[in-house]
Formats: C-alpha cells, sequence, structure tokens
C-alpha cells in the first residue's frame, strides 16, 4: 500500500476469492513502517493514509452526521431491555458461547466447555440438537493435531455462529478445527465439513460474503486470519499479527468487504480481500485483549476488551479516523478474564461484569442499569441478544443458562411454549444433571384389546378420569388458554371429515398388514410405518408450489418413496410367526438409517438406499424393542422377550452390558441424559430405572393398575422435552411420572365417551399435548400436564361409512406426532392405511384447555369420575 495509488477504484480493492485463486500455502505480506506518530489517538498512520478502506470509511456519513429513524428520537425506557427472568437452563458443561438464529428468535445455539454443542427451541425449553464432540475424519487432520488430541484429548468450543441467513452453524475448537454444519429447521443439523483450520486453538469464527459468496473466517493462536469457503477450500490468509488473534470482525460499506481482527497483545488491524496486508494499526484502549462489533443496522462500531491489568474498557470508535470517541462508564472491578458484551436495537449496549448485567445507552457514557438476573451469575457471565433485542441470553455460574425477556420476548415466548414445570425441575440437585440428548421416544406397539376384569390393586380417587394428586404442579396458563377463559368451555368433538384436515396415505391400506409401527423422520418431512408382515414403506413430502417448504401437510398427499432400485426395506421374517411376533423400530437422528426388527433377527437399513447394511441380534430370544443412545449411535438399548435388556455397539458387534430386572418381555425404553438414567417398561407393569453410567439399577416402580384391571399388556414410556416428566401407558390408563422421584403425579382412566382400551399414545412435539388413541377407533388429544381431554375426534372424522358398518373393527394401532408441528399427528390403523390429521385452519388448534377453578372442571364435564363421592376438602387438598 505504500505505493497505491490514491486515485485506484475502490471496486478494485474488493477482489472476490472466485477471481483470484490462492494457493493454501500462501500468506499475504505485511507492512511494518509508520512514517509519522499517530494521527489521532490509538491509530498508527501508514505511508499513504487514503488507501481504498479509509477513503471509504470517510465516504460514509461520520457518527455525528448519522440521520437517524425518527423511533431513534422517542425517549427509551429501561422497560424496553430484556430484564425479566424467563427461563432457567441447565447445560451440564460450562458455557462458552451463544449465538441466536438471525430470524428464528426463540432458538439458541450453544457451546460448551465439554465441546458439545446444543440447540435450544426457547419456547418449549426443548433440546433439539446436542452434538458431543468427535472428530469427523482423523485422516484429513494435519499430524500436529492428532499428536495433540492423543497427549491431550481435552477440547472446548471456542465460538459458535449462525451465518447470516440461519442455513449454516459455525463451531470453532480449542484445538485447530472447525465444524461447519447445514441447518433446514427443527432437529436438522447435518454435517457439512470438518477443517483443520489453525495451529492450536481457534479463537474466533464469523460468517461473511465477500462477492455475494458465503465464506468463513477465521483466526487463531498461529497469528493468522483464514477465509474458507463452505467445502473447505482455503481462499486467503492474512498474516500480520504479532501475537495470537483473538477475535474478528467482518463488515462491509456499501460495496466494500473488510475485517476488523484483534489480538492478544491489543492491536487492532483491518484487512480487504485482496493480499495486500494489514490497513491500519488501531491500539485497543489499554491494549487489552478486545473484541469488536458494529449495530444492528452497521453505522456504529463499538469495541469491549480487558487489560493484562485486570482494567475493562468498552468504547465507541469513530472507525473513519480510527479515534475513540466515547468511553463508557461503570466498570468496578478489575477481572481475571475478559468481560463479554454485545449490542441492541441500534440503542443499547450490554456487558457481564462483577456478576451483573450491566447497560448502557449508546448515546450516554453512565450506566442506565445494572441487574444480578435474580442471582448465580458467574463473575463475567457471557451474554448474547437474539436480533429483535427482546431476548438475552446470560451464563450462569451452575453450567447453566438464563433467559431474560422485556414484554415482547415474553408474548413471544409463550407463543411457542410448552408449559413450564419448576416444581419438578427444582425438586433436582443441579449437580446431578447431565448434558441433555433428545429423548428417545417409545415405538409402541398394539395392545390386546381383550381386557382381564379382575385385579387386586386398587387405584387412588379420581376426579373427572384424573387423579388430582400433584395439584401443586399445575401447568402456568399459556396466552391462548388466557384467551380461552373469555368463553364457555366446551370440549372440541371431531365427528365429521369437513372438521379437521386429513390425507389417507397413497399405497398404505392392506387388510392383510396392520400398521404396528409408525414414526416420522426427525425432519418432519417424511413418515415411516412397519406393517406386521416386517415390510416398511416411506412417505416424504415433496417440495413444491403446494408444499414450499417441504413439511408434512395434510394439504398435500405425499408420494410412497422407494429408490429406483424398487428395493423394499422387508425385515427377516424367516421361521418366524409374524401374528405373536413383536415388531420393533427405531430412527438415527439424523434420518439416515433405520433399524427394526419383526420377530426375527435385527435389520439395519439405509433409508436412501433401503439396502440392509447388516443385521444382528438373531433370536433367541427376539428383540421387542430399540432405542438408539442420545449421545451416540453406535450404542443401541435393545429390550428382548426374555425380559432382559441388552445395550449393544453396533461398531464392534459386541453386547455391552446386560440388565436384568423384568419378569416379561421389554415393551418400552426412554433415555433422559437429563437425570442420566434409561427408564425401561415391560409387559410386567414394571418401570425400571438404570444408570447410564454403570448401566446398575436404580430402582423399579409397579405401575398401579385401576379396580377390576389385570396387571396385563404393554407398558409403554416417552419422556416430555424436559426429560423429567415421563409419560406412561398402558390399555388401561396414562400417567405421568417424576422420573427423578419414580412418582406418579397425574393419572387419566379411559371412561364415558373414552371407555375402550388405549391402543396407544405420545405426546406431541414440545410435549404440549398427548395423542391417545382406543381401540374402538376414538382418538383423544389432551393437555400434557393436566392430563384433561381437550378433544375428541370420532372415528366417523377419518373412516368411509363403509368401514363403519363393515363386520371388520378398525381403529390406530399407532399413534406418531409430527416434530415440528404440535397439532399434527399420524395414525397407523389395523386395516394398513396410514392417515395424517391436522385442524381445519380457522381452528388452528385441537381445543381448548379445560378451565379450573379451586381444582374443579368448570363448564362442560369431559367425563364422569369412577369414584365421585369427594369431599370439597378433598377435592382442594
Amino acid at each position: 500500500m505504500a505505493n497505491a495509488s490514491a486515485s485506484s477504484s475502490v471496486q478494485a480493492a474488493v477482489v472476490t476469492a472466485s477471481s483470484i485463486p490462492v494457493p493454501q500455502n500462501q500468506v499475504v505480506p505485511v507492512l511494518k513502517r509508520p512514517r509519522t506518530p499517530p494521527a489521532a489517538p490509538g491509530m498508527v498512520d501508514y505511508q499513504n493514509t487514503d488507501h481504498e478502506l479509509m477513503k471509504r470509511l470517510r465516504a460514509a456519513p461520520s457518527i455525528e452526521e448519522v440521520t437517524y429513524p425518527t423511533a431513534r428520537q422517542q425517549a427509551w425506557s429501561p422497560d424496553d431491555l430484556p430484564r425479566t427472568v424467563a427461563i432457567t437452563m441447565h447445560q451440564g458443561s460450562a458455557i462458552l458461547s451463544m449465538d441466536f438464529h438471525p430470524s428464528h428468535h426463540t432458538l439458541l445455539l450453544v457451546g460448551s466447555g465439554n465441546a458439545e454443542i446444543t440447540l435450544w427451541e426457547l419456547g418449549p425449553r426443548e433440546r433439539l440438537v446436542s452434538k458431543p464432540f468427535k472428530v469427523w475424519d482423523m485422516a484429513q487432520c494435519t499430524l500436529p493435531f492428532q499428536a495433540s488430541i492423543v497427549k491431550d484429548p481435552l477440547i472446548s468450543v471456542n465460538r459458535v455462529a449462525w451465518s447470516p441467513d440461519g442455513n449454516c452453524v459455525g463451531v470453532a475448537f480449542t484445538k485447530h478445527l472447525i465444524h461447519l454444519y447445514s441447518y433446514s429447521g427443527s432437529s436438522d443439523l447435518r454435517q457439512l465439513k470438518e477443517i483443520d483450520a489453525h495451529g492450536g486453538s481457534v479463537n474466533d469464527l464469523a460468517f461473511a460474503h465477500p462477492s455475494k459468496q458465503l465464506c468463513v473466517v477465521t483466526c487463531g493462536d498461529d497469528k493468522l486470519i483464514k477465509v474458507w469457503d463452505l467445502s473447505g477450500q482455503k481462499l486467503f490468509t492474512f498474516e500480520g499479527h504479532d501475537a495470537q488473534v483473538y477475535s474478528i470482525c467482518p463488515h462491509h460499506k456499501e460495496s466494500i468487504q473488510f475485517i476488523f481482527s484483534t489480538a492478544v497483545d491489543g492491536k487492532i488491524k483491518a484487512w480487504l480481500y485482496d493480499n495486500m496486508g494489514s490497513r491500519v494499526d488501531y491500539d485497543a484502549p489499554g491494549l487489552s485483549c478486545t473484541t469488536m462489533l458494529y449495530s444492528a443496522d452497521g453505522s456504529r462500531l463499538f469495541s469491549c476488551g480487558t487489560s493484562k491489568e485486570g482494567e475493562s474498557y468498552l468504547v465507541e470508535w469513530n472507525e473513519s479516523e480510527g479515534a475513540i470517541k466515547r468511553t463508557y462508564a461503570g466498570f468496578r472491578k478489575k477481572s481475571n478474564g475478559v468481560v463479554s458484551f454485545d449490542t441492541t436495537q441500534n440503542r443499547f449496549l450490554a456487558a457481564g461484569e462483577d456478576s451483573q448485567i450491566k447497560f448502557w445507552d449508546m448515546d450516554g457514557i453512565n450506566l442506565l442499569t445494572a441487574i444480578d438476573a435474580e442471582g448465580g451469575l458467574p463473575s463475567l457471565p457471557r451474554l448474547r441478544f437474539n436480533k429483535e433485542g427482546n431476548l438475552l441470553a446470560v451464563t450462569t455460574a451452575d453450567n447453566g443458562f438464563k433467559i431474560l425477556a422485556n414484554a415482547v420476548g415474553l408474548r413471544s415466548l409463550r407463543a411457542t411454549e410448552a408449559p413450564s414445570f419448576e416444581a419438578l425441575r427444582t425438586s433436582i440437585n443441579p449437580v446431578s444433571l447431565k448434558v441433555s440428548g433428545t429423548s428417545a421416544v417409545a415405538s409402541v406397539g398394539p395392545v390386546n384389546c381383550k381386557v382381564e376384569r379382575s385385579s387386586p390393586v386398587r387405584p387412588p380417587p379420581v376426579l373427572n378420569g384424573v387423579d388430582p394428586m400433584g395439584r401443586s404442579v399445575e401447568k402456568p396458563r399459556t396466552l391462548d388458554d388466557a384467551m380461552d377463559k373469555t368463553k364457555p368451555w366446551q370440549l372440541a368433538e371431531i365427528v365429521d371429515p369437513v372438521q379437521c384436515r386429513l390425507v389417507t396415505l397413497p399405497e398404505s391400506t392392506d387388510a392383510s398388514s396392520k400398521v404396528v409401527r409408525l414414526l416420522y423422520t426427525n425432519s418432519g418431512v417424511g413418515i415411516l410405518a412397519l406393517g406386521s408382515n416386517g415390510v416398511q414403506k416411506l412417505w416424504k413430502w415433496p417440495r413444491n408450489e403446494q408444499n414450499p417448504n417441504g413439511k408434512a401437510t395434510a394439504s398435500v398427499v405425499p408420494p410412497h418413496w422407494q429408490p429406483n432400485s424398487g428395493l423394499l426395506m422387508s425385515n427377516d421374517v424367516t421361521g418366524v410367526n409374524v401374528e405373536e411376533a413383536v415388531p420393533c423400530i427405531a430412527l438415527s437422528k439424523n434420518d439416515s438409517y433405520v433399524m427394526s426388527a419383526t420377530g426375527g433377527k435385527v435389520s439395519l437399513f439405509n433409508m436412501m438406499t433401503f439396502k440392509v447394511m447388516t443385521t444382528f441380534m438373531a433370536p433367541p430370544p427376539a428383540s421387542t424393542f430399540l432405542a438408539f443412545h442420545p449421545q451416540d449411535n453406535n450404542i443401541i438399548a435393545i429390550g428382548m422377550e426374555d425380559s432382559t435388556i441388552h445395550i449393544y455397539n453396533v461398531r464392534v458387534d459386541e453386547v455391552k452390558s446386560k440388565l436384568k430386572g423384568h419378569q416379561k418381555r421389554i415393551t418400552g425404553l426412554a433415555f433422559s441424559t437429563n437425570l442420566n438414567i434409561l427408564v425401561s417398561s415391560g409387559a410386567d407393569a414394571q418401570l425400571c430405572v438404570w444408570s447410564i453410567d454403570t448401566w446398575e439399577k436404580r430402582k423399579s416402580v409397579t405401575i398401579q393398575i385401576p379396580a377390576g384391571k389385570a396387571p396385563t399388556g404393554d407398558t409403554r414410556v416417552q419422556f416430555h422435552t424436559d426429560q423429567i416428566r415421563m409419560l406412561v401407558v398402558h390399555e388401561t390408563q396414562l400417567a405421568i411420572y417424576d422420573a427423578s422421584k419414580m412418582e406418579r403425579i397425574r393419572q387419566w382412566i379411559p371412561q364415558d365417551g373414552l371407555s375402550a382400551p388405549i391402543s396407544y399414545a405420545a405426546y406431541s412435539c414440545y410435549s404440549q399435548l398427548v395423542y391417545a388413541s382406543f381401540c374402538d377407533g376414538n382418538i383423544g388429544v389432551f393437555d400434557a400436564d393436566t392430563l384433561r381431554l381437550r378433544c375428541r375426534v370420532a372415528p366417523s372424522a377419518y373412516l368411509p361409512q363403509s368401514i363403519l358398518s363393515g363386520s371388520q373393527a378398525v381403529y390406530p394401532l399407532v399413534v406418531a406426532a409430527n416434530p415440528n408441528d404440535p397439532n399434527q399427528f399420524a395414525i397407523g390403523l389395523t386395516d394398513g392405511s396410514v392417515k395424517v390429521m391436522e385442524p381445519i385452519e380457522s381452528e388452528g388448534k385441537w381445543g381448548a384447555s379445560p378451565p379450573v377453578d379451586n381444582g374443579i372442571l368448570s363448564g362442560r364435564t369431559t367425563s364422569s369420575s369412577t369414584t365421585s363421592n369427594h369431599t370439597p376438602e378433598q377435592l382442594q387438598r
């Protein structure tokens, strides 16, 4: 730049990554020849200050000249700040980085000290994805990294970041690597590329768009800044810092793209994508280790850092002059680490210091307010605003985080919330909590609808079909519920096809093969059905004009999907009586593989080709239930016909543990890594709790069978999204248990209009509802917390009159809940058909929660109690 022409075009300075192929070993020369003393405090002036970057910055309106929208002139209130603690969650490991999705404002990405990344949907408090660290391809990594990870396997996350469009995720680790993922919604986080990016720690990662090409910018302990495309090709290497590069801040002014970088020695540099070296050289205040951020509208530049002496500085820069425009006051203590900060609403700054969150108005230097978020913050809490500025995530000292909200943020959380359950959550010692994975959803089989009429077990009193114990854990009412209170409540009864949206999947009806297992794919774009003949069928919704998002919908008929080879996914049923076999199925988290059995060997199928990858566990005994370990797809819990549970490692083809505790076959398995347990259920009406660490049995309980009923038939289990509550399903009841203590807190017994045995039940997504099917064809939609009936769907709503009047009874054997839409479910029937159901658009949901007055349902009674002689004192207890 010493010889650069002052009249050279700015556009020429913006060199696209595609137009200049850069060898991977090329580094950029750097100028270290300051000609004069700094022209402004903190800035080293190079021989030619009128280079392209500085000209463009000066051509843009200065800080003083920026004309703000009218809203900026209005009075701002501290109530605009997210200061109310709305959510407190436990992560299980120290949180080192957080980032909100750029458009889905309640979706939070978290990176942890154990190198795990987690995706949280904050409304329902649901952990959508947990990705423990693993090297994707060791052979592609450098020898120094291979030696480093062998010598010391400890590794942490330094940074997690969303791409600007929300379709990619980047993760930087403390050793060499970055991981790139693609994201298409819900829990669909897929591996994209692993890059051995830097020698030592990768300290920061950010996305940028040089010449409209999405790239990843990284920096590290090797004093370098590098730019990569999403295929892992290195486009630029910028060299010039004399110390480890701590952070990067890509930005653009009109058409010019550039990067600010900061090093641990307090030096700030700026780079263009042109291999011409560093353009400017600032000194951070106090030569502090600093992070730089722009305001949301890109007009104002701020930095916050902490010096070696522990002094913290929050400043606004006049970027065109390299001068500090404003220094904010309010830091009180010397810090042992670097203060974290963020900006929001083009108006506020926030920083975490002294176990507090401190807020400033950008236009004033004095502290606006400081809060402790009800306590529990570390000395230097990390924090992050969502894009709207109505939610603020802040880390806690016990390896968790809190979500603070303003009034708008609270409404956005409630719009998608699954009811909180703090009474249960606080009953558990936080120290015992582990990093949560996705809870295993029980694959549930049909029940024997011939119910025995004798049972020595008598249940506790039941009011309106619901066990009244545990009233202290009523869910907070949602906004919809509050609105529903203004009108008389009435049970929603769907009796006609015009009262709901319904689609029957093509090529599904086969009277010779009942649908005995049913799953949505985790991505929510397909449905997988296992027939009693051992054949699995797959339907996928295409992305087209009728269905632009490509998700499952009852408004579009999905095609029956098969590979070009015409292969069927057929289980080995050699020598098996399929009428007596107990089928089982489980789907891998990324929808790549399905594992199933129908009385014979377990087969592992490739979901794209339908080819059998391997078979294992040949009977006897036969496998009766399958569940992937939530943190390792190579580990499978397999329930067996002989009442044992095998913990099987697919990779080494070995049973690692054999669990014994049941008396009859295993009918359900569900993991909770929050509680570090596996819960099993059996045809013996027993629930057993096993430690995931040691596989030792912790506890065993017997479900309480209603009087006059026999403790026979399958018992199934499924964890709530909070991984503490658990749905227990038996033909005689629905029940909710607190799995931390294995105590029942709710029970519903079939009665009145829903008096037939229960054939299946499952939580909706977000665990807001429970869908239950009955052996007479009825379907009940229940409030998940209270087990109160919201809606009844009669068989006449989904079956044609010819079937209803026929001699063969047709009813659902299985129910599956859409993983993305809490009001969509699918049913698999005894005639082999699969149907998807949704409420009509004008309703949008399946009924409303029955209002409660002093614990007694008001309005129309949904069902009468089997024991109705309660005194008022008993009802209110």
